[in-house]
């Protein structure tokens, strides 16, 4: 019995001595961390997307509490309103962030691009681009594995089967750049919604020169420079044989998409235009009905 109480007793005593230590150990090396990134991490979606720049919702919580300003900072999955949650929290101004979207710049259609060969392996974009280099003759388009869509946690990307490249639903993307950085070959861009959610883009991200390109896909950008020269705000620059359009400088006048050649431009969600054809037979119907 003495035993048992000796052993009871001893057990205790290290306990006892042990929960000292630990508690002095932590109030020595204790961390302080600012009540308010809790109280901001609450109001974030936790989606930890890495769309906001910073590893996860709580860094970028403690980096808007640090920072003092939210200019430069959006949450892309909560957008301005959760901004403005954050703000009030903090004590500062949502600056208004414009909204942004993902978009492919490839039309690489089945149509346009026919396959050289079959590939019977691992489906995987990143796979291809570091080993055979696709099923087409472009080096530069979309390898149609579908790896933007197993990135995106919103479900706002799908493969379009027919055309064989993927496709992004605006109403579910959230812009936080996952599909961005999974695409091994840059094609996907983060870009600015546009007013009314209208943009214009080049739809093409081919460098080789012209014959070659065209070669390659029957939409690609030949490097012409049509584009460059009729742009009334020099917001389109022509390098390494491809054209770009920068959305802070287009005004979306839609001249550019006119004159390309192989319509590599294209203008996103605006109204269809007026048919030129009916025009210019109107004034020779007029002529027409005078002499009859």
């Amino acid at each position: 019995m003495n035993l048992i109480l000796v052993a009871v007793i001893s057990l205790g005593a290290i306990g006892l001595v042990s929960a000292v230590v630990l508690y002095v150990a932590s109030k020595k090396f204790a961390v302080y961390e600012d009540p308010r990134i809790g109280k901001v991490a609450e109001v974030l979606p936790q989606a930890n997307c890495g769309g906001c720049g910073y590893p996860g919702c709580s860094g970028f919580a403690s980096a808007c509490v640090k920072a003092g300003s939210l200019e430069g900072k959006l949450c892309p999955v909560g957008g301005q309103a959760t901004m403005e949650k954050v703000a009030a929290i903090l004590g500062l101004e949502a600056v208004a962030a414009e909204a942004k979207v993902a978009v492919v710049r490839c039309n690489g259609t089945c149509a346009n691009r026919p396959r050289l060969t079959v590939y019977d392996g691992v489906r995987s974009c990143a796979v291809a681009s570091s080993t055979y280099g696709g099923e087409t003759g472009c080096t530069f388009g979309c390898l149609g594995c579908g790896d933007c869509v197993a990135a995106c946690q919103f479900g706002a990307i799908r493969m379009n089967a027919e055309t064989g490249l993927p496709e992004v639903d605006e109403a579910k993307c959230t812009a936080c750049g996952a599909c961005v950085k999974a695409c091994p070959r840059s094609i996907i861009e983060l870009r600015p919604k546009g007013k009314n959610s209208r943009r214009v883009y080049v739809r093409c991200v081919n460098k080789d020169k012209g014959a070659v390109a065209r070669k390659a896909c029957a939409a690609a950008c030949i490097g012409c420079g049509k584009c460059v020269k009729v742009c009334p705000f020099e917001a389109i620059t022509l390098e390494n044989n491809l054209a770009y359009i920068d959305p802070a400088k287009c005004k979306s006048c839609r001249k550019c998409e006119m004159e390309c050649p192989q319509g590599a431009i294209v203008a996103v969600n605006f109204p269809p235009r007026k048919a030129k054809a009916a025009a210019e037979d109107a004034p020779g119907q007029a002529e027409k009905a005078q002499v009859n």
